[in-house]
């Protein structure tokens, strides 16, 4: 399974490829709207960021656009940017239609706001390279999430797309042994969901009780 990391902000971007080799991005408008910056700037810096490697930078199109002919073109303009930018399209009819358009053209998108298992069916079936259900979304809404996640991976996995089932807007550590158990290709998450999620008090507790042996270990040394 891959990592990635839901962010806009390029000093979590740079802390999370060096320190926790995060594969890829995935950012959308609330999120670079909550960086204080601009579009351009993100995908500017991003751009330098991940230049000459293999991590993926998932970037939205404008979700005002409706029209399937306007979608594809905003694509290719966004795609045109970076080669290692991927398009994020809404799961929308229209927006599913936009990646039938792109699909023999060099222009990766990632399928987004997915919550259910056909929609994530027709996005593989229209040439998806990521298709992202949110499960966090769900969750916060009083949706069960049990069977959700598996049910879209076996929607696309059972029939040999080549899709990867990216499962985002994830909260927690729970949601990402979900993501895990449901053998997914990817999650992504929030850079303070991966440090809760690495740093659990289990770790600090063990470290203490094994620091405080090795004290008394060189006291009878001594």
């Amino acid at each position: 399974m891959k990592l990635f990391l839901d962010s806009a902000k390029i000093d979590e971007i740079v802390y999370a490829i060096e320190k926790w080799g995060i594969e890829g991005v995935t950012s959308n408008p609330r999120h670079i709207k909550n960086s204080g910056k601009s579009m351009e700037y993100f995908m500017n810096e991003a751009k330098k960021v991940v230049e000459n490697t293999n991590i993926t930078v998932s970037v939205e199109v404008d979700p005002h656009l409706n029209k399937a002919e306007k979608i594809a073109e905003e694509a290719k303009r966004i795609a045109s940017i970076s080669e290692n930018f991927v398009v994020k399209i809404p799961a929308t009819e229209e927006g599913l239609y936009a990646v039938k358009l792109l699909k023999d053209t060099s222009v990766k998108v990632n399928v987004t706001l997915v919550f259910n298992p056909v929609q994530a069916l027709q996005a593989a079936r229209m040439g998806a390279y990521y298709i992202s259900p949110f499960v966090g979304w769900r969750e916060e809404r009083g949706e069960n999430n049990i069977n959700y996640v598996s049910d879209i991976v076996n929607a696309v996995h059972n029939y040999g797309f080549k899709s990867q089932v990216l499962i985002a807007a994830i909260r927690n550590a729970k949601q990402i042994i979900e993501a895990i158990n449901a053998k997914a290709d990817i999650l992504t998450a929030g850079f303070e969901v991966y440090k809760n999620a690495f740093d659990t008090p289990y770790t600090k507790m063990g470290l203490d009780i094994f620091s405080q042996a090795w004290d008394e270990i060189k006291k009878q040394e001594g």
